[in-house]
């Protein structure tokens, strides 16, 4: 393994004078494409794993959604018309040539999205305001006979690279948490009127952090201009109570800065998503595979969703950077910051990257962690065989 413990050049992130982070919710477009793609490649890999003991290949990573038309007013509203999802891609749909025993990719495609999105966006009529549609083929020949090949090492099936990157930064846990928090069970119960659809864009200039929060509100929970104000008001509070447990400098939080209630404009949705009315998503767009967007931090813009877990190494090697870097600053907490970058050759087997680079940033002897962090990498990248497995079980952050 051709494995590279470096010092980083320059400052970390938190002493730049400027840090912008982003994170877009679990309702927006985007992040809609990402789990529709990555719910395909679990329910297609428990198929294979129930019925032909192997996953089997498959890249379900293109999904496209077309945003439709409503309807919103204070009290109700209607969709007028349906979002459109388009799910593309490769995927095997007969193993061993036995059509009995077709793999029905396509019921997979539309009623399993349909059950997923029933539960994350409970105020969408999923029977009538989205249609659901897949385009999606056999691999090419080339790819799943690659695949096929492998008998103990899977070998990578793309040239592909991952990072990561730890700790995370206040600004970047604020953003992170912000979202989670007002998508959370406990929030939704006491602010019914708050959507699924919730992006967070942070922005620390020196020591002062603005938090912009762009909310969609459910039309028939809020009755009124008012009661909208007052929803305002609780997420500003939710979010700087939330922050002020993260960090000591000041944090300013604002929140829905297009709406003018003079000219009686609100961001109001009837299903909770700006998907119902013009904004459309694709997979990719979104998070990165770690849950934010950070300029100023490194990124891969791999899509990690929908890509098969065994042998995609734009999906196994972000989660393994991840875990690099996150392993060697609990054993080395003294470090300001480690970046992690993992490089694939196709056709090689994924526990033999062509480089690793593992940067470490801080007032630290090169010499004296240059072991534990060569014995880490070694130890993640050994165990990237089975790695499909926690993929399955839904155990990684992708977006």
């Amino acid at each position: 393994m051709n494995l590279k413990v470096t010092r980083g050049a320059g400052p970390s992130v938190d002493q730049l004078p400027v840090e912008i982070v982003e994170r877009k919710g679990k309702g927006h477009p985007d992040t809609l494409c990402d789990k529709a793609a990555e719910e395909l490649s679990v329910r297609l890999s428990e198929y294979y794993m129930e019925v032909f003991g192997q996953v089997q290949h498959h890249n379900v990573d293109k999904v496209l959604l077309v945003g439709g038309q409503s309807n919103s007013r204070f009290g109700g509203g209607d969709v007028i018309e349906p979002i459109y999802i388009l799910m593309s891609g490769r995927a095997v749909d007969v193993v061993g040539k036995d059509y009995e025993r077709q793999v029905p990719v396509g019921k997979f495609a539309v009623e399993h999205t349909r059950e997923w999105l029933s539960k994350d966006l409970p105020h969408l009529d999923v029977a009538s305001d989205v249609i659901i549609d897949y385009k999606i083929r056999a691999g090419s020949t080339d790819l799943v006979g690659n695949f096929d090949l492998e008998t103990g090492v899977p070998r990578a099936n793309d040239t592909s690279f991952g990072v990561g990157y730890a700790p995370f930064s206040p600004t970047e846990l604020i953003t992170l948490e912000s979202e989670h928090l007002l998508n959370s069970e406990k929030v939704k119960k006491k602010w019914p009127q708050i959507g699924e659809d919730i992006k967070i864009m942070s922005t620390r200039i020196d020591n002062k952090i603005h938090v912009q929060v762009a909310a969609a509100i459910i039309s028939s929970e809020t009755k009124d201009k008012s009661e909208y104000a007052n929803v305002m008001q609780g997420i500003r509070d939710l979010v700087s109570d939330l922050a002020v447990k993260i960090t000591d400098i000041e944090v300013d939080v604002s929140v829905n800065t297009a709406d003018s209630p003079e000219d009686d404009l609100f961001y109001l949705t009837v299903t909770g998503t700006s998907a119902e009315h013009g904004d459309d998503g694709q997979v990719g767009r979104g998070n990165r595979a770690n849950g934010l967007i950070t300029p100023y931090r490194p990124m891969t813009l791999e899509a990690a969703a929908g890509k098969n877990p065994v042998s995609h190494v734009g999906k196994t090697y972000n989660v393994a950077a991840r875990e690099i870097v996150e392993r060697v600053h609990k054993e080395h907490p003294d470090l300001s910051q480690v970046y992690c970058y993992l490089v694939s050759q196709i056709g090689a087997p994924i526990t033999e990257p062509k480089a690793v680079n593992v940067e470490i940033y801080g007032d630290c002897d090169l010499d004296k962690v240059r072991g534990s962090v060569e014995s880490i990498t070694e130890e993640v990248i050994a165990k990237l065989p089975r790695v499909w497995e926690g993929f399955v079980k839904r155990q990684y952050q992708l977006w």
